[in-house]
């Protein structure tokens, strides 16, 4: 079967149950599942879908693994004993081909938040296998270890950092194990660490993450108004953590309009700022801006970059913001997923929050998801967003 551990997902997951766990214990939450590539019918795989989900329900935490993350010090002993007890239910994941193939993910959001990542990693592998076949491991490993060519002649001895974010959309898991040993073993030097936990485990090297969309989202229907809903998610954030995983993710709504609320206090609280959507470049401009108005030296902080990077755009992004700042790169699908052809766009976000519609608008418009356009507009309105 494809996912053989519940560590088999992103870090974030873990950090952001973690949180509503201890402040949101109660919420009910709905995901919907997006696929962005032209003429893709899932269809024919909904049927082994349903038979991965159910397999991955079955599965549990086990002692060794719940060693593995109390070794973090940001997990709480509560949290690793609630993940004790934790079990998936196949009837909060609803997979559909009556008008084309639907997923959609609804239930208590405790008992929902684990089910993007594996679930996107199961189709993409799915898809893999029906259209490819078996993965082209010499063709692979050619293009991966020319990656790796350019990075020791671009970059040489300078410090330059890149993680692993390709677990949603992995060619397979074997294929994201295989890439995540080589740059354990060929690059050490500019290897930081993978967002999948159970990969971390394996190679003895850091978990990366802190907080996705889905948790900016959930706080619009969370928080005490809309119009303070990201100060609201990045104090309770701060509670939760005190000090630690301190990097903001910025697009939920837009990069001004996170600036509008990202003030000097959460400048200095938070280590940085993770970019997904729009221009990086102007992304890093503006934002080493504002971290100079509010007196904060930018070349403390850390920037992110994780929107579809490949590494002639990373290099370039580190060449025009090392002397600024501190950039560090999360490479994904070009990472785990580059066999010389396209992959599979597919992602599922937050929809609804306790019955609530919620959204994220992005500085990428191809990438904002809304099922309810009256509120869309609200949400515009309320943040003085006019595109």
């Amino acid at each position: 079967m494809i996912i053989e551990s519940l560590l088999d997902t992103d870090l974030y997951k873990f950090t952001m149950m973690q949180t509503v766990l201890h402040h949101f214990p109660g919420a009910e939450a709905e995901y919907h599942f997006v696929c962005r590539s032209q003429d893709v019918d899932l269809a024919p795989l909904a049927k082994a879908i349903r038979e991965e989900i159910c397999h991955y329900c079955s599965l549990r935490f086990t002692p060794q693994e719940l060693d593995y993350l109390s070794q973090y010090p940001f997990f709480k002993k509560d949290f690793i004993e609630f993940l004790r007890i934790f079990e998936l239910q196949p009837r909060f994941v609803d997979v559909k081909v009556e008008d084309g193939f639907t997923l959609t993910i609804k239930g208590p959001w405790l008992h929902t938040i684990m089910f993007e990542v594996p679930v996107l990693a199961i189709i993409s592998e799915l898809y893999n296998q029906s259209r490819y076949g078996a993965a082209d491991e010499t063709k692979g490993l050619s293009l991966l270890h020319s990656k790796f060519d350019l990075l020791h002649e671009a970059i040489g001895e300078q410090p330059f950092s890149f993680s692993d974010f390709g677990t949603r959309r992995r060619f397979s898991r074997a294929w994201q194990r295989q890439v995540v040993s080589e740059c354990v073993k060929r690059v050490p030097q500019y290897f930081a660490g993978t967002s999948n936990v159970l990969f971390a485990k394996e190679f003895g090297v850091r978990a990366i993450g802190t907080m996705a969309h889905e948790y900016l989202e959930g706080c619009q229907a969370l928080g005490p108004r809309l119009a303070a809903s990201q100060t609201f998610a990045f104090e309770t954030w701060a509670q939760e953590y005190r000090g630690r995983l301190g990097i903001a993710l910025t697009d939920v709504i837009g990069l001004d309009a996170f600036l509008h609320d990202f003030d000097l206090y959460f400048c200095k609280l938070f280590d940085g700022a993770r970019h997904d959507s729009g221009c990086p470049f102007n992304w890093g401009d503006k934002l080493i801006e504002h971290y100079r108005r509010n007196k904060v030296d930018p070349k403390t902080k850390t920037l992110v970059f994780s929107d579809g990077l490949n590494f002639p755009l990373a290099i370039k992004l580190y060449d025009y913001f090392k002397e600024r700042a501190k950039p560090v790169f999360g490479v994904g699908t070009n990472l785990t997923n580059d066999f010389g052809d396209k992959a599979l766009q597919i992602v599922i976000k937050m929809v609804r929050c306790n019955g609530q519609p919620v959204a994220k608008i992005s500085d990428e418009p191809s990438k904002a998801i809304c099922l309810d356009e009256s509120y869309l507009s609200y949400l515009k309105k309320v943040f003085d967003i006019t595109t």
